[in-house]
């Protein structure tokens, strides 16, 4: 069986979940500046869309991304398995297939959680996704990310027997959220909250099955947190942490591939060519800054900070200059509770 070499282990140590109506290209362009190491995702964009839809606007990449995957939604092996070399041919460095969300949309489409019961399709799609992008001149990996099981399924043999079955489609990496998705009853919120998190699972799959990364999701809220599940698998990716406290991003690439812990206010300034060439091209400020509100989470002058971009960037020809007062006020408070 081939396995996962050390450079590519390294890859997934750190990496951000993809989070529909969140990490679009200016939330991953963010990111890269706070983390130059973490491995950033896409929204899910379904392979219709792909196919058929605004590539443009979908898959939509500034190439400081990088490494950056795309995370489709399907059940269909041919259309995925074309979705998967556009996205491969647009420059991808992985393409992610959702066997994972729980909504109830997604499980009229056939697609997403409720694929956990149909690890056949799923290893059909992984086999014609991987096969088509190995024919390309950059041929890209092909990964899962998936749940522990559905409703209540409670056996671990099953979830076992699930990845066996995808990994002998060619599938070398699964990003674990270790929770069931209830497909009945639960909100897509309440999904990710409610069913209890079982990291041991994931654990476990490493332990059995080393040949394969395994990289964690679900939960991680801290940096000793992250840190710890290293011990267990190969990496850790963090949901909504990462966009309500991004700073905390930082410090994991830090922590771990080294460097100095640069301030808030120093990063952020980093992203303002990125910002005025957005604004140049007629992208509204808004667009921008949303990503930006929980840059300071947790210190002073952080809700004023977030009030002045919220109240600001909608307006007709908001530009960087109020990127500055936000931080200004910041410095404001912090120098006054000092």
């Amino acid at each position: 069986m081939k396995t996962i070499n050390k450079q590519d282990v390294m890859d997934v140590r750190l990496s951000v979940a993809p989070m529909m109506d969140w990490t679009d290209s200016h939330c991953r362009v963010f990111h890269r500046l706070l983390a130059p190491h973490a491995r950033l995702y896409t929204e899910m964009v379904h392979a219709n869309a792909v196919i058929h839809g605004d590539r443009g606007r979908l898959l939509a990449m500034d190439p400081v991304e990088h490494p950056v995957a795309l995370q489709l939604g399907g059940s269909e092996p041919a259309l995925l398995a074309r979705a998967a070399v556009i996205g491969a041919q647009r420059g991808f460095d992985e393409i992610n297939l959702n066997v994972g969300c729980p909504s109830d949309r997604v499980q009229a489409g056939r697609f997403g959680a409720c694929l956990m019961r149909e690890p056949g399709l799923v290893a059909d799609s992984v086999a014609a996704m991987g096969e088509a992008v190995a024919a390309l001149p950059r041929p890209v990996p092909v990964t899962v990310k998936c749940r522990l099981g559905v409703d209540d399924d409670h056996e671990f043999d099953r979830f076992l027997a699930f990845i066996d079955t995808v990994a002998a489609a060619g599938c070398r990496m699964f990003v674990v959220h270790a929770r069931n998705a209830w497909l009945q009853g639960l909100s897509p919120k309440q999904n990710r909250e409610v069913p209890p998190l079982r990291y041991d699972w994931a654990y476990a799959l490493k332990r059995e099955r080393p040949g394969l990364a395994v990289v964690v999701n679900g939960g991680i809220a801290t940096l000793d947190e992250a840190t710890a599940h290293l011990a267990h698998v190969d990496g850790a990716m963090l949901g909504r942490a990462a966009y309500h406290d991004p700073y905390l991003l930082h410090c994991l690439d830090v922590e771990w591939f080294g460097g100095e812990r640069r301030s808030r206010a120093s990063l952020l300034r980093d992203l303002r060519p990125y910002v005025e060439r957005q604004l140049a091209e007629g992208v509204f400020l808004k667009h921008v800054t949303r990503h930006l509100l929980g840059l300071f989470h947790g210190q002073y002058g952080g809700r004023a900070f977030r009030q002045v971009l919220s109240e600001g960037a909608h307006r007709p020809g908001a530009d960087w200059s109020l990127v500055e007062a936000a931080l200004a006020v910041t410095g404001d408070a912090a120098r006054a509770a000092a």
